[in-house]
């Protein structure tokens, strides 16, 4: 891999990872700026927000490498590469971060496969619903996965694409194509679909189960087109990176469902996926869903657990969000945190405590993009207080 220097290293601690058996520090995804674009960190970064990329900014991108458009943005492979090595050419990957791009079609493309629409925006993607006029799903057709199907179609040639003209350099990422519940509610509108849970939970749980055959279907494909020689993949924004066939599941809809109706609709599909992939996390996302999680903590095949408070809320390391680690852990999850929350060294003392606590042997900490200063810092300090950590949490 051209832009990562100790990444034998690094993956060594992933695989360990997964296995809730990593020596040393924890795992850290540290991307730096290299010093020489350091004075441009001070000001915006070229487009503000829209430039915004899950490793860190674009800086100092040449005009001629603005998209020109939004195919240009999410469908030239050629164009996008292009733009994601200048990102790498600025920046180092050190610790357990790698290099790896994000070729999406926003989170949930899955519902685009079986017959929505996509809307390409600036910031952000959206499915149309094309099944909200049906009375019931009687009048809806079985959700099979036709591998013809345009949006399939255009996003594998992208993908396949982009790992051409990777070269090898740098990995290319699984889609995030969402999963079960989330993928029909994208199919036939949010309010619909909870209405069709209360009227006909038995053909709502039907469509669950064929959403979870396609998403095999199409995870296969996009796995046989990004893999590494050794069969190892990464998956998008999240940035793991494991053995074999490397997802996240989540179900964002759980917010809007009881306990019971989470355990009845959801679950089952979600032992299928887990099973059926290698290294596996679950994105647990907002308040609302903290409820499920004692449902999503049976599922075996889950290896590790992330966490988001919402938007707009504070990063992984508060102490309240120990009700959820405290759980994950007494289920031998490993975790995945975010931290960001006040600045640098309120990110180490943060990080600190939940070190401290949970130990060292199955934590992944996901830091923001930071000078090669601070990374040096940072690195340094979780070598000499971080490392083969046993922590005092005993489930």
């Amino acid at each position: 891999m051209k832009y990562k220097e100790n990444w034998e290293e690094a993956k060594v601690k992933w695989a360990n990872y997964w296995k809730h058996q990593n020596t040393g520090r924890p795992l850290m995804c540290v991307v730096a700026r290299k010093p020489e674009i350091e004075h441009l960190a001070d000001g915006p970064a070229d487009g503000g927000i829209a430039d915004v990329i899950c490793q860190g900014k674009y800086y100092n991108m040449p005009e001629e490498l603005g998209w020109k458009d939004m195919e240009d943005k999410y469908q030239n492979p050629k164009r996008m590469v292009e733009r994601y090595r200048q990102f790498c050419e600025n920046h180092l990957f050190l610790a357990e971060s790698f290099p790896n791009l994000t070729a999406d079609f926003g989170p949930g493309s899955l519902a685009s496969y079986l017959g929505s629409d996509i809307g390409f925006k600036e910031d952000t993607v959206w499915f149309t619903p094309c099944f909200e006029d049906a009375e019931d799903w009687e009048e809806i057709p079985e959700l099979k996965f036709d591998p013809e199907s345009k949006w399939f179609q255009k996003h594998l040639e992208v993908i396949k694409g982009c790992v051409a003209e990777a070269k090898g350099d740098f990995y290319v990422d699984i889609p995030d194509m969402m999963e079960n519940i989330d993928v029909l509610a994208s199919l036939r509108g949010t309010e619909d679909l909870l209405c069709d849970m209360m009227d006909d939970p038995d053909a709502v749980k039907e469509r669950v189960k064929q959403v979870t055959k396609a998403y095999y279907q199409c995870l296969d494909a996009f796995y046989d087109a990004v893999k590494d020689e050794e069969g190892a993949s990464a998956y998008t924004v999240f940035q793991v990176w494991g053995p074999g066939r490397t997802v996240k599941l989540q179900c964002d809809t759980g917010a809007m469902l009881s306990p019971d109706m989470f355990h009845d609709m959801i679950l089952d599909s979600l032992k299928e996926q887990a099973a059926y992939a290698d290294s596996v996390l679950y994105h647990l996302d907002g308040p609302d869903n903290i409820r499920h999680l004692d449902t999503i903590l049976q599922v075996e095949g889950i290896d590790a657990l992330q966490w988001t408070s919402g938007d707009a809320g504070p990063d992984g390391t508060l102490e309240e969000w120990d009700q959820i680690y405290d759980k994950a852990r007494a289920a031998g999850k490993s975790l995945w945190i975010k931290v960001y929350s006040g600045g640098f060294e309120d990110w180490i003392r943060n990080v600190d405590r939940v070190v401290q606590k949970y130990g060292s042997h199955s934590l992944f900490l996901f830091f923001p993009e930071m000078s090669l200063e601070q990374a040096n810092k940072l690195i340094a300090y979780a070598n000499e207080h971080w490392s083969d950590v046993k922590g005092t949490f005993n489930a």
